[in-house]
């Protein structure tokens, strides 16, 4: 009787307050191993518990997705659009596997569970194999399944083209997914699991004084993931902003509270710099002498966008008693030689001195939405470094940020000067 009446009890708590939709995923080292899958699903059950409906995106078990490719690029050089297709079709495998394993340990344990893949759910992409962008998700099928009491277990990273044929959203496509798949299921929320617990000021691991944020607005957050901070993929950051899905970062191995992304409004915690970021990614290049004279810039970059290289910081070294100036800008550091590469093809055209780059460089930033309001927080980043004598390279900003570029040896030495100096740093705990 008493098993009867609670059944009753919950079948009219749900009537009135219906349950909420919440969208787990899980990276690579959370779903590393056999042991790591049977660990999230005691993860799942207890968000069940907890009265919701679960759909859960999972990317390849740890190493998998690398192995993949290897296996891929021993095969063909993948250079055609068919052999990308094929690539797509391989590499996406991981996810298979992982979403497959899951969804038995979820019905080994008594919840009833199924396995989706990108196609299965309707995540259709662009064409462009390999990196391919969510066009539309049409969830009905997945809606009636989750209604039903079925957790959905769907392999992240993956869609269908308009030709049928599986695409990939490039690596950390996971993280894309399941933002996507947040809304187009109206989620509540979608939780990003990892092995790290949530959002820092900088990365804890060269600053021990890093604090944890409860709260991060997009913006700030899209510039942070942008300029080196790899916590979240920057298109999952873009979609969570456009589709105001709130994001919650979190680790997978333990029940620490994570740190919410949310609108710009919701972010309380009223801070002039969010955090500190650094990337040592970067290349600089220099081209000398060039004449100055109007659209010399257009023809230096004109070949390297061609080779679909990524520009950077830009500036412009100007002499009042020259008619040539110096231009130096960056690229990320695996394409300097090509972007190098592609500057002399055009030294016929253009005629310039000599390219000069320099791979030993860092760019260090802050972002902050209290940028917008309050004057002297570049002057300040300034000062800090010049008192470490630490000279700046290069300058850029934006509403909510500024980045400069240093000298790669100086970035542990300039994160936690500036982290201090921004008054970032954790309060120091208090001997019991």
């Amino acid at each position: 009787m008493l098993l009867c009446m609670c059944a009753h009890i919950k079948v009219i708590y749900s009537y009135f307050w219906p349950m909420a939709i919440i969208v787990q995923k899980f990276g690579g080292t959370s779903v590393a191993d056999i042991d790591r899958i049977k660990h999230v699903a005691t993860i799942v059950k207890r968000e069940l518990d907890a009265g919701n409906q679960v759909a859960v995106v999972v990317s390849a078990m740890s190493g998998k997705t690398n192995e993949l490719v290897g296996w891929a690029e021993a095969v063909s050089p993948l250079q055609s659009p068919e052999s990308l297709k094929e690539y797509d079709s391989i590499v996406s495998s991981g996810e298979q596997v992982t979403s497959g394993l899951l969804a038995l340990q979820l019905q080994s344990i008594g919840i009833k569970a199924r396995s989706w893949l990108g196609w299965q759910v309707g995540l259709e992409t662009s064409e462009i194999h390999g990196n391919a962008r969510i066009e539309n998700i049409n969830a009905t099928l997945l809606k009636e399944s989750m209604a039903s009491g079925e957790v959905a277990v769907i392999a992240g990273f993956q869609g269908v083209t308009p030709e049928n044929r599986i695409a990939t959203l490039g690596r950390g496509g996971s993280d894309t997914s399941a933002v996507a798949l947040a809304a187009a299921l109206e989620a509540e929320r979608c939780d990003i699991y990892t092995d790290v617990d949530g959002i820092y000021t900088t990365d804890p691991r060269l600053v021990p004084k890093a604090r944890k944020l409860r709260k991060v607005a997009y913006e700030e957050m899209l510039e942070m993931a942008s300029l080196g901070a790899k916590v979240l993929q920057i298109r999952s950051v873009e979609m969570a902003m456009k589709h105001n899905v709130r994001v919650q970062v979190r680790s997978s191995f333990d029940d620490k509270d994570g740190s919410l992304l949310v609108s710009e409004e919701e972010a309380v915690e009223r801070r002039l710099v969010t955090g500190v970021t650094y990337s040592r990614n970067e290349a600089q290049i220099t081209v000398k002498n060039v004449p100055d004279i109007p659209g010399i810039a257009a023809k230096i970059f004109r070949p390297i966008t061609a080779q679909e290289i990524n520009v950077d910081m830009i500036v412009q070294n100007m002499s009042a008693a020259s008619k040539h100036t110096d231009l130096t800008f960056t690229v990320p550091r695996a394409d300097a030689d090509r972007a190098v590469t592609a500057i002399e093809s055009a030294k016929a055209e253009i005629v310039f001195g000599e390219v000069i780059v320099d791979k030993a460089v860092a760019k260090v930033s802050v972002v902050g939405v209290g940028m917008r309001s309050h004057a002297g927080l570049a002057q300040k980043m300034f000062e800090t470094l010049a008192a470490k004598q630490i000279n700046i390279i290069v300058i850029t900003t934006s509403e909510i940020k500024v980045s400069v570029l240093i000298q790669e040896e100086y970035t542990e030495l300039a994160l936690r000067a500036l982290h201090t100096a921004y008054e970032l740093d954790a309060a120091p705990s208090v001997a019991s």
